[in-house]
C-alpha cells in the first residue's frame, strides 16, 4: 500500500449554489468531509487524510484546526468571505484580533476580503477611501500576518464592464503568521 502525503482542503467562497447541493459537490470532488459557514457563503471540502476540528463559524469566516500528519503539527486555517460594507467588516477584524491574541500555532488566513490594502490595488471607479483600507492594514499588522504574495495579475476582481466604467481590484489574498 502506498502512503499518501500532504493534505487537501478545497475552499469555495460565494459558491452561488443552493446549500443543499454541497454533498453533491463533495462526492464529485471525491472528498470525505464538507462544511459550510452559517450563511452558506464559504464551503470547505476536506479529504480523509486530514484530522480537523471546527473552531469558529461566522457569516464572514470559518476557522478550523487541522493536524498535518507529515510534520506532526497542528495548523490553524481561517477562510474568509468578508462583507462588502466597511462597517460590517469591523466584526471580521475584531474576530481576527481575537484569534491572533493568543495564536501559538502556524496560521493561514485567506479568502475574499472585499477590500484593498493600498491605493495601488485598484484601478478605475470612485477614488479610494483611505480609512477603509487603513482598517484592513491595521488588522493585518496587528495580527502579525504577512501576505504570501501572488503570481500573475495584481488584480483578482473585475466589475465586468469596459472602458471608462471598468474597475479592477485585488480583493483575494492569503496571509500567514511568523
Amino acid at each position: 500500500m502506498q502512503k499518501q502525503h500532504g493534505f487537501f482542503i478545497v475552499a469555495l467562497m460565494e459558491p452561488f449554489q443552493k446549500q443543499g447541493l454541497i454533498q453533491k459537490y463533495r462526492r464529485r470532488l471525491g472528498m470525505e468531509n464538507t462544511i459550510s459557514n452559517i450563511n452558506g457563503k464559504i464551503w470547505l471540502f476536506i479529504n480523509v487524510l486530514v484530522e480537523w476540528e471546527l473552531l469558529i463559524d461566522t457569516e464572514q469566516h470559518i476557522t478550523i484546526k487541522i493536524f498535518h500528519q507529515d510534520i506532526g503539527k497542528y495548523i490553524m486555517m481561517t477562510f474568509v468571505y468578508a462583507k462588502c460594507s466597511s462597517m460590517e467588516r469591523l466584526e471580521l477584524w475584531d474576530n481576527l484580533y481575537y484569534l491572533a491574541s493568543d495564536m501559538e500555532l502556524p496560521w493561514m488566513v485567506g479568502g475574499d476580503f472585499n477590500v484593498i490594502l493600498s491605493e495601488e490595488e485598484k484601478i478605475g471607479g470612485q477614488p479610494v477611501y483611505p480609512p477603509e483600507y487603513e482598517d484592513f492594514a491595521f488588522c493585518v499588522n496587528s495580527c502579525g500576518l504577512f501576505d504570501t504574495g501572488y503570481k500573475g495579475s495584481l488584480f483578482t476582481w473585475w466589475n465586468g464592464r469596459s472602458n471608462s466604467e471598468c474597475i479592477f481590484k485585488r480583493l483575494d489574498r492569503i496571509f500567514v503568521n511568523q
